[in-house]
């Protein structure tokens, strides 16, 4: 058994300033206990747009870096929900049209034990609410990752991913006992659909879930803003954290053996036909 948390932030164009608040929180959380902490998609920056592919940066880059040297300094492990990975084009040079939307896991010793790349890109229209493209500067990655750590199998995902249940499926065949859902989740459809698709990815995979969020208006137009109510839920889709509103934490004890009971009680595992 251990302690989790979900680190809430409302993340602007200001990278210093994300950083610095994320720094603080993941502070106050290793203070607390916590052995697993997850900030979330975004983390070091969120704006009109979800990326500016000028920022990205290579994977061992300026904002990886300091998060990685604050994980081995805290002997926790960190997931960065999301940064801007820059993506390298065949010829070896930079790709200056799309970045990768990239979430990191370091390791107590302040190593990188995994990254993915986000599948699934939110291109999408919604009625009376924002219209999106991330696949106008995001490339799609195309893994599907698993790490192995001493507090369990981790399962990697980002936001949108959410929303397509044969991705979590594969994680949980992979061996995942915690799945991490790290996300900007929009207001329009977060109120709707956050708390019904964290639950039900629980349910029908029997995992505990890790979803902490952006909340709040990210820019003062106030075109962009996000339903925070970051999320720690157990196996059997009870909600045992729920931070609501405005930047901190969610913490929970994640104990797996409350997941082995439940697949034990509702085998659904041996009991699939497709």
């Amino acid at each position: 058994m251990f302690l989790a948390a979900c680190v809430q932030l409302c993340c602007t164009t200001d990278i210093e300033r994300n950083l610095d608040t994320a720094e603080r929180l993941i502070r106050r959380a290793a203070r607390l206990g916590a052995s697993l902490i997850a900030t979330p998609e975004n983390t070091a920056f969120l704006g009109p747009q979800f990326h500016k592919v000028s920022s990205a940066e290579p994977i061992d880059g300026p904002v990886l870096t300091r998060l990685g040297a604050l994980a081995g300094e805290l002997g926790v492990h960190l997931l960065v929900g999301s940064v801007a990975e820059q993506r390298r084009l065949p010829d070896g040079s930079v790709d200056t049209q799309r970045c990768y939307n990239t979430s990191v896991l370091y390791g107590p010793g302040g190593q990188r034990l995994a990254s993915y790349r986000k599948i699934h890109l939110f291109d999408v229209d919604v009625p009376a609410g924002p219209s999106f493209r991330e696949s106008d500067c995001i490339a799609p990655g195309e893994d599907v990752v698993v790490v192995g750590t001493e507090l369990g199998n981790l399962g990697m995902s980002v936001c949108y991913d959410l929303r397509f249940p044969e991705l979590y499926r594969a994680l949980a065949d992979d061996g995942a006992d915690i799945l991490l859902v790290p996300s900007a989740f929009t207001l329009t459809t977060g109120k709707d659909h956050w708390h019904a698709l964290l639950r039900a990815r629980a349910i029908e995979n029997q995992c505990f879930v890790l979803a902490p969020g952006q909340w709040g208006r990210h820019d003062a137009e106030g075109k962009r803003e996000s339903y925070g109510h970051s999320l720690i839920v157990d196996p059997w889709g009870v909600v045992v954290a729920d931070k609501g509103h405005g930047e901190g934490l969610a913490l929970a004890e994640i104990d797996l053996e409350r997941a082995a009971a439940v697949r034990q009680a509702i085998p659904v595992h041996k009991h699939r036909r497709l």
